[in-house]
This record gives structure tokens, sequence and C-alpha cells, in this order.
């Protein structure tokens, strides 16, 4: 919605929402949302959710159920020039269409003034945004995503006419390909590390990576959070001491995240879950407290 994009992305989302009315008799497919962009000021969120509620009107959509998620990728959409926290504010200016907010690395960092060279998804000022994003966000319902890697496994070299790559370029296609592979799985290690446990893949070759990252990420750690878990459960409401790591209850309820998030993403199997010593209705019950508040009362 900037001064140069603004009557286009209108007219756009104008064009596609009328054809899909007309093709679904004012259906939306399931979770349909909308994404608005570089967003800087809570206007431009409030008057996104005026269109949509305009074109629920207009185009027989059922009223609320054009969504939007935004995001979040320049300094202004992070703290604004009274140095306020703007993330509480645009979510606020959507009318409770918000459901989700998305980092976008390569335009904060841009923003930020930061040259090419050193525009990563690991720079120090995406994870202040992101850790801002995080603890604006918290409690609220509306999901965090982070952001995507650019670098495609894709090799520079294509077979001529004769379908035939010399084995130097074989070989410099494969260094392309596993290069990519490396930082995004990095990428997407250093965001799960942050708890953020969704984020864009940009080429159907990034997807093997997503997979393996999030399986070592939540296998790797669950032996251990297995017995932790287990320790705890066993002695209800006490700390306890695992190896030489001392637990309390804000840990517990780190290790419930753990095996929420990891059954949720299939890493980890409900059989798993349950060898800890965890009920299915404790862990639904997403409160450690609550959890050993009611064995305590056993």
């Amino acid at each position: 919605f900037s001064d140069e994009c603004k009557v286009r992305a209108i007219r756009t989302l104008d064009i596609f929402l009328s054809r899909l009315a007309e093709q679904t008799g004012g259906q939306l497919p399931a979770n349909f949302i909308v994404t608005l962009p570089k967003v800087t000021t809570p206007t431009q969120v409030a008057t996104c959710a005026t269109i949509l509620e305009n074109l629920e009107t207009k185009l027989g959509f059922a009223k609320d159920s054009l969504r939007m998620e935004i995001m979040i990728e320049t300094t202004q959409s992070i703290i604004n020039h009274k140095g306020e926290n703007t993330v509480p504010l645009l979510v606020a200016a959507a009318g409770g269409r918000c459901r989700s907010a998305i980092f976008g690395t390569y335009d904060y960092t841009a923003s930020c003034n930061i040259t090419a060279t050193h525009q990563s998804h690991t720079h120090p000022a995406c994870d202040f945004a992101r850790h801002v994003l995080q603890v604006s966000l918290a409690g609220t319902g509306i999901t965090i995503s982070d952001g995507a890697t650019t670098s495609m496994p894709i090799g520079p070299h294509k077979a001529g006419k004769d379908g035939a790559l010399s084995p130097q370029q074989m070989d410099e296609n494969r260094a392309v390909v596993h290069g990519a592979w490396k930082l995004h799985y990095d990428n997407i290690m250093h965001s799960m590390r942050h708890a953020y446990y969704q984020g864009w893949d940009l080429n159907p070759g990034q997807l093997p990576v997503r997979y393996a990252a999030v399986d070592t990420f939540f296998l790797s750690g669950l032996q251990d959070a297995s017995a932790r878990l287990n320790a705890f459960l066993n002695k209800a409401a006490q700390a306890t001491l695992v190896g030489n790591t001392f637990d309390d209850a804000a840990t517990g309820q780190g290790l419930l995240n753990f095996f929420l998030r990891g059954m949720a993403c299939g890493a980890i199997t409900e059989q798993e879950v349950l060898a800890t010593g965890i009920t299915l209705d404790e862990l639904r019950s997403r409160s450690f407290v609550r959890i050993v508040n009611n064995r305590t009362r056993k």
C-alpha cells in the first residue's frame, strides 16, 4: 500500500476476489488469507481491513471471512517515529482480521541500511525484530512466521541440446545445490531455536531440507526431553535434577511446548509422547501448572 503501488494493489485484489466469488458462489477456500506486505503504518492496515469489509458486502462473502496477515519487513513496523512498539498498533488496526504476522528478512535488513554482503537471516538486527514481534504477539493467538532463504538449490548449468553436462558442470551444480541446502538448513534451525516454527519455502527443492531440519530439531532432543518430563511428572510439583540440568516449573512448560510442537508437525508420534508418562488430555491442556495441580490433588 505504498503511494506508488496502492491503486494497482487494490485493483488487483478486487479483480481476483471478484473472479473467485463468481467461480465459487461466494465461498472461500480453506485457510484463505490476504497478505499485506511492506507495512509501515497502522493506517495501511486499517485501509486494507476496510477494503476487505467492503468486498465482502459487494461480492457476497460471509462477514469477517476475509482475513489478513501482515508482513513485518520495515523498521517502522517494529518501532515507529515516536519510539512506540508498532506491532500491537498494526494488529489492532486490522479490526480482528489479522491472523498472522510474517517477518521479512531481506527487506528489513535493507531498511536498516545493512549492506548486501551482510544481509542474512541470522543478522543480529533480524533477531531483534523477531524478538519484538514474538513478545508483542505472545498470548494473542496470532501466529508468527519467519522469512525465507532466497538462495535457491538450482544449479547454474543446464544441459544443452545433446542433453549432457560435463563433469565439471555437474560438480559445480552439485556444489550450488548443496550450499543452498546447507544455508536453508542452518536458517531453519536458527528460526526454531528462537521459537519460530514456521517459515517460507520458495522452491520445491527446499522442502526436503525443511523436513530434515524440523525432524532433526525435535528428534535430536527427544530422549533428553522425555527423561526430564517423566521426572517432572513423577515428582509432581517438585523441582528435579536429571543429569546435571536443574529444572523448575518454567522448564516444565518448555518441555510441554517441545512435545506439543513436535507432535503438531509430525516429528514426534503419540506413542513417543505417551512414553513420557503424560496423557494426551494433559498434553492438550497446554498448561504444565494445571497438569501438576491436577496430579497433586490426586
